[in-house]
């Protein structure tokens, strides 16, 4: 379970720590992608095939299913994490995610995010101005 916020910087090699206590996770392999709200995903090798395996069988009858499984599937990657615990992050995806130095690795249980520091800040101010209406919202949902 991936849980928790860490702070890091990518080096001039698009190189990011990850946070030690997942390392061992995702060194049996891992893949990192384009997420929603302009940030980056990183999955653990299997709840990406999970999930590969759930967006394959998207309509591709319908655009926006289309649009969604060529978000996630072709801006995939596998990432392997180096003997000090570091992936590199592609370019297409930093500059995807506009992310350049300062990094928030946010834990959301099955999956972690990878956000540029300044836009985590924004989305995470937004979203407690916005939390009694979000909890609202989700009530149907049994949360």
């Amino acid at each position: 379970m991936f849980i928790g916020e860490y702070h890091y910087n990518v080096d001039e090699k698009g190189r990011l720590a990850v946070p030690p206590k997942f390392r061992i996770l995702l060194s049996i392999g891992a893949v990192v992608t384009r997420g929603v709200d302009n940030c980056l995903s990183l999955y653990a090798k299997k709840e990406w095939e999970n999930l590969a395996n759930v967006l394959s069988k998207l309509p591709i009858s319908q655009a926006k299913s289309r649009a969604f499984a060529r978000l996630m599937l072709a801006g995939a990657m596998d990432v392997d994490i180096d003997k000090q615990g570091r992936i590199v992050l592609p370019d297409y995806l930093r500059k995807y995610a506009n992310i350049s130095k300062k990094v928030v690795v946010a834990g959301l249980y099955n999956r972690l995010e990878i956000w540029d520091e300044n836009n985590w800040e924004e989305y995470k101010s937004q979203s407690e101005r916005d939390n009694t209406d979000i909890a609202e919202n989700l009530a149907g949902l049994g949360v």
